[in-house]
């Protein structure tokens, strides 16, 4: 993943953030309240949107530190966080198939190797 990739889908998550977040709390409120799942849904758009910002940052970064190879790694955990994480909580929500909230945690795996991997980098900066 090159630093224009990332920037770009750190944008393309953001928005879709925003997206499912003002979906979830309009169009599917009344389903999510029935079925019990309006928390599952908002941490889903939380971690969607703190990742996203993450991505960013990470990119951000990688313009300024080519260098730092391991920035690439954070991103791609940070993007595979989103999707996995976040999107197995909308999927749970939206279809009730119970199953999905068994994968969230390998999500929120990629989120915390993005974590290390960010300071893993920044720690290898001016050695």
């Amino acid at each position: 993943m090159n630093t224009k990739s990332m920037l770009q889908l750190a944008a393309i998550f953001g928005a879709l953030a925003v997206i499912f977040g003002a979906f979830g709390a309009h169009a599917l409120e009344p389903l999510l309240v029935k079925t019990g799942r309006i928390d599952t849904y908002q941490t889903a758009v939380d971690y969607h949107f703190y990742h996203s910002l993450a991505l960013l940052m990470v990119g951000i970064l990688y313009q300024q530190n080519p260098q730092l190879k391991g920035l690439r790694l954070s991103a791609w955990f940070f993007s595979g966080g989103v999707i996995v994480f976040s999107g197995s909580l909308y999927l749970l929500c939206l279809s009730q198939v119970t199953w999905l909230g068994a994968i969230t945690p390998l999500g929120g795996i990629g989120f915390i190797l993005g974590w290390i991997m960010l300071f893993v980098s920044i720690s290898k900066k001016n050695q």
